[in-house]
């Protein structure tokens, strides 16, 4: 008999397999997902599988359709607005206490996030679309080493539930921008290394919104 430990951590590994799933275009958009097959492709109960539905339709990733049971969560333009506009405003929140409060141990997490993340656009922007889960990967872990000086818990969980709506958007369009989007990434490292609060600000506003641009026009034009 399984226990309630590993009842949970069994729960937990599914939750983030499915939730990358959906992110990452695996599980489409309006796509139903029916009890059977997922319990059989994730390897859980069904009684855990419906919990994990349930934490995705908080989530926003899920949508419960009553007695029809569950499917994943339509995408649409005006939702993406929302989306970016939301993240824009928590992370610029987040950027200005982290600017204020990081030390020199949060400089070097930054340095070292935006490295990584130079050279896996570098790959992108060569035409190496292999890449590009961990180009993603590292698109948020630069984002969050930004944001992760501010000290609040509260923020950073905010942060990581909107980004992953925006991320989920930018996977199903594969929406790179290339170089524009590596210019913004540097200036946002110059802007973290000096403390400037507005510059980043700035930037992250062009670099989030022109995101949006570009996602459209992708979905548009495949």
């Amino acid at each position: 008999m399984i226990d309630a430990t590993e009842h949970d951590t069994i729960g937990a590994s599914a939750y983030r397999t499915i939730r990358d799933d959906i992110i990452f275009g695996l599980l489409k958009p309006n796509e139903k997902l029916r009890l059977e097959p997922l319990r059989k492709r994730y390897n859980v109960s069904v009684t855990t599988l419906r919990e994990i539905l349930n934490r995705l339709t908080s989530d926003g990733l899920v949508v419960a359709e009553g007695q029809k049971g569950f499917e994943v969560a339509s995408v649409s333009d005006a939702n993406l607005w929302e989306i970016a506009e939301a993240r824009l405003l928590v992370e610029g929140h987040a950027v200005a206490q982290a600017f204020e409060k990081g030390d020199l141990d949060w400089e070097s997490q930054v340095v070292a996030a935006h490295h990584k993340l130079s050279r896996l656009e570098s790959e992108m922007i060569a035409g190496n679309t292999d890449v590009r889960e961990a180009w993603k990967r590292a698109d948020w872990g630069f984002h969050r080493a930004l944001i992760v000086g501010c000290g609040s818990a509260t923020l950073l969980e905010l942060h990581s539930q909107i980004f992953d709506k925006y991320l989920r958007y930018q996977m199903l369009t594969l929406a790179f921008r290339g170089d524009k989007a590596a210019r913004d990434h540097a200036q946002l490292l110059e802007a973290a290394l000096s403390r400037d609060v507005e510059a980043a600000k700035q930037v992250l506003k062009i670099h989030l919104l022109g995101g949006v641009e570009y996602i459209i026009n992708s979905r548009k034009n495949p």
